[in-house]
C-alpha cells in the first residue's frame, strides 16, 4: 500500500493540499492512477487537482451543509486513493470518484436523520446559481416563456424546499437531478456513477423534474405585483 496523501482541513481547498507536487498537466487520469499503483503517490495530487471542486459541489449540493461537504470530499479521496490499487480502471476515474463521493454523501444524508437542509438562498448567495438553473431547465421542459412570473427569490425558496427532505423529493431523486441539472453530466455518466441503468436515470430524472414543476407553480402562475 502506498504512502497515505495529506489532505487538507478546509475546502473550497478540501484536499488541495495533498500531494501538491504531483501535477502533472499533460497526462491523462489513466497514467496518473498508474504512477500511484506503482508507488509514485505525488501523482494523486494531480486527481485531487483536477476534481476536487466539482466533486465539492456534488457532495454539498446532496447533502446540503457546507462544513460536512468539505468532511465528505475529504473521505471521498481518502477512500479512492485507499482502495486505489483495486481499481481495475474499467471506468474512468472520473466516474469512479464521484460514485465514491456520491455514496458516501447519500448514506451521510440516511445517517443524519434527514436533518433540516440548507437553504439555495444560502448557497447561491455564496456564488452558486443552481437554483436559477434548475428553474430554466423546469421553464424548458415545459416550453414556458423563460421570463419568470415570480421573482427569481420565490422560485429560489420553491426550488430549496423542493429539493429538501421536507419537500418531499428522496434521495435517489435528489442525486440524479444534481448530478444532471446541476453538475451537467449526461445519461451514460450517471448511470456509471450511480450503478443503475440509463433508462432508471432518464425515469428518475423526469420525476424529479415533476416534482420540481409542482414546487415551483404557484410562483410560475402568480401575477407580478399582484397578492
Amino acid at each position: 500500500m502506498p504512502e497515505r496523501p495529506r489532505t487538507g482541513s478546509t475546502t473550497g481547498n478540501a484536499t488541495a493540499n495533498a500531494a501538491n507536487d504531483g501535477h502533472a498537466p499533460g497526462c491523462d487520469d489513466r497514467e496518473l492512477v498508474r504512477r500511484v499503483k506503482s508507488g509514485q503517490t505525488e501523482a494523486y495530487g494531480e486527481l485531487v487537482r483536477r476534481y476536487q471542486d466539482r466533486v465539492f459541489n456534488t457532495c454539498w449540493r446532496i447533502c446540503g451543509h457546507l462544513e460536512d461537504a468539505r468532511d465528505l470530499t475529504q473521505d471521498a479521496f481518502l477512500k479512492a486513493f485507499e482502495s486505489l490499487n483495486a481499481f481495475r480502471q474499467e471506468s474512468g476515474f472520473y466516474t469512479w470518484i464521484f460514485r465514491v463521493a456520491v455514496n458516501l454523501s447519500l448514506s451521510h444524508r440516511r445517517s443524519a436523520g434527514r436533518r433540516r437542509m440548507a437553504s439555495l438562498d444560502g448557497i447561491v448567495a455564496a456564488g452558486g446559481t443552481q437554483a436559477e438553473e434548475l428553474a430554466r431547465r423546469v421553464r424548458r421542459s415545459e416550453g414556458d416563456d423563460p421570463s419568470p412570473a415570480a421573482s427569481d427569490a420565490e422560485l429560489q425558496a420553491r426550488i430549496a424546499h423542493a429539493l429538501s427532505a421536507a419537500g418531499g423529493l428522496d434521495d435517489e431523486h435528489r442525486a440524479v437531478v444534481v448530478l444532471r441539472d446541476i453538475e451537467g453530466f449526461d445519461y451514460r455518466q450517471i448511470a456509471a456513477i450511480l450503478d443503475i441503468p440509463p433508462g432508471t436515470v432518464k425515469s428518475r430524472l423526469h420525476r424529479a423534474r415533476m416534482a420540481l414543476r409542482e414546487a415551483i407553480a404557484p410562483a410560475r402562475t402568480a401575477k407580478p405585483g399582484g397578492p
